[in-house]
């Protein structure tokens, strides 16, 4: 354990309580979506918070950084709770697992300032969109990647997405259900990156409207296919209207890779994911 974490350790004792962060991934396909539901269906949440707590012994509330919708996948999922109790760090990270199903993960846990929050404190964050782009659907990775049967041209979604970087008002890209109190984001990259037979889009923003990043899919994809111009896209975002915006992508393709906080909080840094793009990241600058 390093010093300035045995100092937070000290800290925390101090106030009666300790806040940890966990880092979580998930696959999304069995569940509806992130937050807990008033009735029975299942959601990571739920899910996560049952394994905590039997490891704590007592109710673990847990707070995250981005709530996925149902099918959206994550790698870099943050999340914290407060306890009284007292495990090891390994506890939490090997007991939260051996009691959580195959399709969720601890793969971190650290103890935090409780000044720390995983929802408001973050400064950034970013998802990546996976495409399978061939005429044949893909019998494996069916609920992880979205299939795109139309031939896709990765330069014309790269000149496409020079319009959205920036800060912009991207109420044509929100869902009508989204509670955001602006829409004005901005979007720090947005990466066109081809892949074998997968085109992944990158993209960091300080923060994302609901659907958002799958309405820009769908968007790009329509472009890809050449049923729309370049242009286009510039034409939707200036027009801030959703219904001029093209159909919403879906969920499988989604993935919450990473999440960004100020350098006060040193979070252990993992490789951005989802795994079976591990070996995209030794070519492709972070960025």
């Amino acid at each position: 354990m390093s010093d300035a974490v045995m100092k937070t350790a000290a800290e925390s004792a101090a106030v009666g309580f300790s806040r940890l962060a966990l880092g979580i991934e998930y696959k999304g396909s069995r569940y509806r979506g992130w937050q807990r539901q008033a009735s029975n269906v299942r959601s990571v949440q739920q899910t996560l918070e049952e394994a905590l707590s039997a490891v704590a012994a007592e109710p673990v509330a847990v707070t995250c950084a981005g709530r996925t919708d149902a099918g959206v996948h994550a790698s870099g999922q943050v999340v914290h709770f407060d306890t009284k109790v007292q495990r090891p760090l390994e506890a939490w990270v090997m007991g939260g697992n051996a009691n959580l199903p195959r399709d969720i993960s601890v793969t971190w846990a650290q103890v935090m300032p409780a000044h720390f929050h995983a929802r408001f404190k973050a400064t950034a964050r970013r998802y990546r969109y996976v495409i399978y782009n061939d005429q044949i659907r893909p019998a494996h990775l069916g609920e992880e990647v979205t299939w795109n049967h139309r031939p896709l041209d990765v330069e014309r979604m790269r000149e496409a997405s020079r319009w959205l970087v920036g800060t912009h008002d991207f109420s044509a890209f929100r869902a009508t259900q989204c509670q955001a109190k602006s829409p004005i984001k901005q979007i720090h990259h947005l990466q066109v990156i081809p892949y074998g037979k997968m085109i992944v889009l990158d993209i960091r923003a300080n923060a994302f409207l609901h659907h958002m990043v799958r309405n820009i899919a769908g968007v790009l994809m329509a472009v890809g296919a050449g049923e729309q111009s370049p242009a286009w896209v510039k034409t939707v975002l200036e027009g801030r209207n959703r219904r001029e915006g093209g159909v919403t992508a879906h969920p499988y393709g989604l993935y919450l890779v990473q999440v960004e906080y100020p350098d006060e909080f040193i979070l252990p840094q993992r490789y951005i994911g989802p795994h079976f793009l591990s070996a995209l990241d030794e070519s492709v600058a972070d960025g």
